[in-house]
């Protein structure tokens, strides 16, 4: 039987492949995109031969929900998620993207990341241990890891086609993008994380800091990113409020201090540190319990969070 791993190692027949992503593979699908998230899984940059089962669907599927939810905050380039509304050439493939996949409207990705943070960890904890600041933003002294921030600040990093993103200043962003797009981009990625920060601590989850993406859709074709025009739509695109994207901690587990207990990847990362792996292709198979007890985080953030059970 074909898996959700093998299935999406080579292109769909009949759908035009534009690029796989280390999780999310993009066809063009007439003036569209479909995105497919698949059940792979990578580490320290490098993607894992074991996967984990539904993943795919829970960062598709999640996604949606906060799309559905920020509407009144921002438009996103979701289409649909059901394949009976996907062009003729989606069909042959209809079961196999269910759940995983949505068609979404294509627009110019801004090349820079939107990062809100609201607690003191990951890139962020160390920065301030250097510094006493993260990305330029000055912080209180003496914070300790995981504390919550006096309020959730705007981080940005510079998008990176391999190996990880680099964190740079809101001045350094804005001379990438221009600083009225800069402003406009702070101001919605602040927004998205209140609305979603609120409603995950409503069910138990804190969300430590998140990632959003944006695009451009020109009202008179392409430009410079700079040359932010009237008519110019910015709407959010990739994912939202994901494990993938996000630092989701229990909210009942929240302990300061230290390093927080995680609805991701942390069981991979745990047992691939334990092995000692150093971190260079090819990475060891994950162990069946590994993979249960990660799937088995990424369904538990699904469920609290929409309150549904995986589709």
């Amino acid at each position: 039987m074909t898996s959700a791993h093998t299935l999406f190692e080579t292109s769909l027949h009949g759908l035009t492949p534009q690029r796989r992503g280390k999780v999310r593979d993009l066809y063009i699908v007439d003036d569209h995109l479909l995105i497919v998230a698949t059940d792979r899984i990578s580490a320290y940059d490098v993607i894992l031969d074991s996967v984990i089962p539904d993943k795919g669907k829970v960062l598709t599927q999640l996604s949606a929900f906060w799309f559905s939810r920020t509407n009144d905050i921002t438009t996103n380039h979701l289409v649909s998620t059901a394949p009976e509304d996907y062009p003729e050439s989606c069909q042959p493939h209809a079961e196999l993207l269910r759940g995983r996949s949505m068609l979404v409207r294509r627009t110019d990705p801004i090349p820079v990341e939107c990062v809100a943070r609201g607690y003191l960890a990951g890139s962020g904890w160390a920065d301030y241990q250097r510094t006493g600041a993260v990305c330029g933003v000055q912080l209180p002294a003496n914070m300790r890891q995981s504390d919550r921030l006096p309020e959730p600040i705007f981080t940005p990093a510079t998008k990176a086609t391999s190996g990880h993103d680099e964190n740079i200043t809101a001045a350094q962003a804005a001379e990438i993008v221009g600083p009225k797009l800069m402003d406009r981009l702070r101001e919605l990625t602040l927004a998205l994380y209140a609305h979603g920060a609120a409603h995950a601590e409503s069910r138990g989850i804190i969300v430590a800091d998140t990632k959003f993406e944006f695009g451009l859709v020109r009202e008179k074709g392409h430009g410079d990113v700079k040359d932010l025009r009237d008519g110019d739509e910015i709407v959010l695109i990739d994912e939202a409020l994901t494990p993938d994207s996000s630092r989701f901690w229990p909210q009942g587990a929240y302990r300061p201090g230290v390093a927080q207990p995680s609805f991701d990847k942390q069981f991979v990362r745990d047992h691939l540190d334990a092995i000692k792996w150093d971190r260079r292709p090819p990475a060891p198979v994950l162990p069946d319990s590994v993979i249960s007890k990660t799937r088995e985080k990424y369904l538990d953030a699904y469920h609290l969070l929409t309150g549904h059970e995986l589709g």
